[in-house]
């Protein structure tokens, strides 16, 4: 009778360890596991590295183009280069000039051929949104051309296209069926644009 007293005390006492176990031991271990590691702080991103180019604006009085310099972000090859020139040239103009592209214009794509000519292909609003003129049309279209083939030598002649398309002229005055060669003669001062003032 002693024994069985003891052999029912004993697994009593064994069967409160298990319950003990169960409900203070393996939550703890199993919390453990199944823990998400805190988050990590990820490390500051790096500045972009920008370098100086010169961008095209019309003048206050409308009747010229101003170069100025403005920062616009590195990329490699040239090819992604003159797409961030191009997008560059097609954002808002520094007070007080004002923009020679169609407000709304955007780059749909760009590709270079080997002997250097480079297609720009721009939204539908270059032409649906211009103002008209002789004047505007050539400022526009050799903003474009010129903060190209200034910036990055390697681009010798710049054709527009118009939504996928060749165009024959944005508003009726400009021959766009070939590439254009860089002109600043609609400069304001061709021999040292002006700097951006900050």
């Amino acid at each position: 009778m002693a024994r069985r007293a003891a052999v029912l005390a004993a697994l009593i006492i064994a069967g409160l360890a298990i319950v003990w176990a169960v409900f203070a031991i393996i939550p703890r271990w199993y919390g453990a596991r199944g823990a998400t590691p805190p988050p990590q702080t990820a490390a500051p991103a790096a500045p972009e590295r920008k370098i100086k180019a010169t961008l095209y604006y019309v003048s206050e009085d409308g009747l010229s183009l101003v170069g100025t310099e403005r920062d616009v972000p590195v990329a490699e090859p040239i090819v992604a280069q003159a797409r961030r020139i191009v997008e560059a040239q097609l954002g808002a103009a520094p007070a007080p000039l004002a923009s020679a592209i169609p407000a709304g214009t955007t780059l749909r794509s760009l590709f270079m051929t080997e002997r250097g000519d480079a297609f720009v292909d721009l939204s539908a609003e270059v032409t649906s949104k211009h103002p008209g003129g002789a004047l505007n049309e050539l400022f526009t279209v050799y903003a474009i051309v010129d903060a190209l083939t200034v910036n990055l030598p390697a681009i010798t002649r710049v054709q527009i296209l118009v939504n996928g398309r060749e165009s024959d002229t944005l508003a009726g005055h400009v021959d766009l069926r070939h590439p254009l060669q860089k002109n600043l003669k609609w400069l304001a001062n061709p021999a040292s644009p002006p700097a951006e003032t900050r």
